[in-house]
């Protein structure tokens, strides 16, 4: 296997492994989270039902942080192995 091969496999798999990650915290929060809403109420954040909370605030903030953190990896990921634009 050449170089530019083994370095593109390289790519490929830590690419693959940050998506697979990046899926599973995004499923986290937009899945289990809210299917333990009525549990969650029972507890307050702010003032408002935790359930509530995440439902309004949380998971979209958790999801604008995934983002940023996701694609500032991938970038870190390309420059590592020479394929940054």
């Amino acid at each position: 296997m050449s170089e530019q091969q083994s370095g593109a496999s390289v790519h490929w798999q830590r690419t693959r492994n940050l998506t697979f990650v990046t899926l599973g915290i995004w499923f986290f929060f937009a899945f289990v989270i809210h299917w333990f809403g009525a549990e969650l109420n029972n507890f307050s954040f702010l003032g408002f039902p935790l359930g509530f909370y995440m439902a309004a605030q949380g998971a979209p903030i958790a999801f604008v942080v995934l983002l940023y953190v996701s694609t500032r990896r991938q970038e870190k990921i390309d420059d590592e192995c020479g394929v940054a634009e």
